[in-house]
């Protein structure tokens, strides 16, 4: 193949702005020049040797970029494309939305060969076929003959009225303008039209604030090509379209805006995020042939579940099934109403097991089918997970989640694969154990990511968008006596109780009376360590581990036997212990301003082998920074 660019590349494009689909687009070679990182996509001058045009690759690309395959002064073929203006210029902007590689870096820039007759600089201009045939045919007087035209009984302008006026609605859209991918959409971009399936409608949303009140929905659109974005209506427009959107229809959409994406709101893979108003144009693509679009996965292995923790961003995961549960009902608090749970266990090639809770008709279907099969370990893909704390690591579904059983992509063949040769007599590990010690070694895990505590609080910032995880050695050199270090939880699922009419305990999740209840701390220390020292919240059995008894225990000691100075002698006891800990640290606001808030998750009493090898490793990583 010849490492040249296409002849009158960039006349073409700019001749064909946007071209439709389904006609023949002519081969388009360009150079890449100037390639560079502009924000989240990557810019650069696609060049034909004559004349040069800024363009934008689309973000599938970043990795061929990335790896090198895509190189600046290297050559691509344009498969799809749309010309924008760029506002308030009047240059004109190039959005690639499908091409491929054609050769890696050459080793200069590529200009247009010209011909000098006299001096004057003439480039050859090529000719339609029609004036080459017929100038062939010219006679030797030097007489051109030019091409009878066809004449024809209507204009195309009737033909095309008369086309329209006969289509569906949704078919004269897809007639009128050309159908965009969501992957070349952008906020600069003007008139623009998508075909998208609603893959997921929100419920109308009433708010109030400064400027007063109204209602508000989302939408997640997913086109062709399996790339998301979200949608968002107010107002008006909320009440206009909201019974319009019906979950699983495909629908034309124009007349939207784009804005960057709001990183702590977003719930899809997409740097975009659309509002449609009141005038925007919603048309059910109805009567034609539809699409289901592809599922793209983002998978997250699972022993990189952990910062993900009680964060906005869902995740998707693939793994083996070890185990299923019968489905269960739980009863929701604010209405009474029984929702169906189904819990499995699920593992990866990191030999990490998670539990996963499928909630309402996923617990019954899909739930079901992998009960029947769960000695057979089928493969399970889900997308769009919630990851909470629920026995260090734990996931749920949501109403937007699917589940996939034994898909047939490649990374269910290489899970399966591994599974087979491997995994099947492996020993798995729960990951959320990662997060606490193990009752033999102490605290393996402790040593990831140790920090001191003024790297905690000299960041203020820190845990904004999402928890952040951290390890602490360090002593607790305060604990409060006066304060509430306990409360009274219900037996069977540890929750706070009330004391009933009469006698015993009432509690609300189990909707039941018990004549007993126990105790469980919910306690603030104080930790330092030797750069700084800061609040810190623990729960039940981490705080058991610092005060080195139950709260049962300490409240006897209180209360019963009235030996004030035992309970506190008891607390003193706790404090200037050195121990190890694992802490998470999120944001909190309290009177409209924000704090951090760090909550224990694991202690350890310190194993000093194994702080004395963390040392030296930290002290040759000095020596040999590189």
């Amino acid at each position: 193949m010849a490492k040249s660019v296409s002849q009158d590349a960039i006349s073409t494009i700019l001749a064909n702005p946007s071209p439709d689909s389904s006609s023949y687009i002519p081969e388009i070679v360009v150079q890449v020049l100037d390639l560079k990182l502009t924000g989240n996509r990557y810019t650069f001058n696609a060049s034909d040797g004559k004349m040069k045009l800024r363009a934008i690759f689309p973000s599938n690309m970043s990795s061929e970029i990335i790896t090198g395959s895509v190189q600046n002064k290297g050559l691509v073929r344009i498969l799809d494309y749309t010309l924008n203006d760029i506002p308030n210029k009047s240059e004109k902007y190039l959005i690639v939305t499908k091409c491929e590689v054609v050769s890696p870096a050459l080793e200069t820039e590529i200009k247009a060969e010209v011909e000098t007759e006299e001096h004057d600089t003439v480039l050859k201009k090529p000719k339609l076929e029609y004036e080459a045939r017929y100038e062939a045919k010219a006679d030797v007087s030097g007489i051109i003959l030019k091409p009878k035209q066809e004449i024809v009984s209507k204009s195309a302008a009737q033909i095309v009225h008369e086309q329209r006026t006969n289509m569906a609605p949704s078919s004269r859209m897809a007639m009128t303008r050309r159908v965009h991918p969501l992957v070349s959409l952008n906020p600069y971009q003007g008139n623009w039209m998508i075909k998208v399936r609603l893959t997921s409608k929100g419920n109308m949303r009433t708010y109030k604030n400064a400027r007063g009140e109204g209602c508000v929905f989302n939408v997640e659109l997913t086109d062709e090509d399996g790339t998301q974005i979200q949608a968002t209506m107010f107002n008006e427009a909320a009440r206009k379209f909201y019974e319009k959107f019906q979950l699983g229809k495909v629908y034309y959409i124009s007349r939207g805006t784009l804005k960057v994406a709001n990183k702590q709101f977003k719930t899809v893979q997409n740097d975009y995020e659309m509002t449609l108003n009141e005038n925007s144009v919603v048309e059910e693509a109805s009567n034609e042939e539809t699409f289901i679009p592809e599922t793209k996965f983002n998978f997250v292995p699972i022993d990189q579940l952990g910062p993900y923790v009680n964060g906005r961003e869902l995740v998707d995961i693939i793994g083996v099934v070890q185990s299923v549960n019968p489905v269960s009902n739980i009863k929701r608090r604010i209405d009474n109403e029984n929702i169906p749970k189904r819990d499995l266990i699920v593992a990866d090639e990191t030999k990490k097991t998670v539990v996963v809770s499928l909630w309402n008709e996923l617990a019954n279907n899909v739930g079901q089918e992998l009960f029947d099969n769960a000695d057979k370990s089928p493969i399970v893909a889900i997308k769009s997970l919630k990851v909470g704390d629920f026995q260090g690591v734990s996931l749920s579904t949501l109403g937007k989640s699917s589940v996939m059983i034994n898909p047939d992509i490649p990374e269910a063949k290489k899970l399966r694969s591994w599974y087979d040769s491997e995994g099947k007599g492996s020993s798995m590990a729960s990951i959320g154990l990662g997060l606490s010690p193990s009752s033999k070694t102490g605290a393996r895990s402790m040593y990831t990511d140790r920090v001191s505590l003024m790297h905690i609080t000299s960041n203020p910032s820190l845990g904004d968008e999402k928890p952040a995880f951290f390890s602490i050695k360090a002593f607790v050199s305060l604990i409060r006596p006066e304060q509430a270090m306990w409360y009274r939880a219900c037996k069977t699922c540890n929750k706070k109780v009330t004391e009933a009419v009469g006698s015993g305990y009432w509690c609300e999740g189990c909707q039941k009376n018990d004549e007993e209840c126990n105790l469980r701390y919910i306690m603030v220390s104080k930790i330092s360590d030797t750069r700084g020292e800061a609040w810190v919240s623990a729960f039940n059995e981490e705080a058991e581990k610092i005060v080195g008894c139950s709260a049962d225990e300490l409240d006897k000691l209180k209360s019963e036997q009235g030996d004030i100075d035992g309970y506190q002698q008891k607390l003193k006891e706790a404090t200037w212990v050195p121990h190890l800990f694992k802490v998470s640290v999120t944001q909190n606001e309290y009177n409209n301003e924000k704090r951090q808030r760090i909550t224990v998750k694991a202690v350890a009493p310190i194993n000093f082998a194994e702080e004395s090898r963390f040392l030296l490793e930290e002290i040759k990583k000095m020596r040999n920074p590189q």
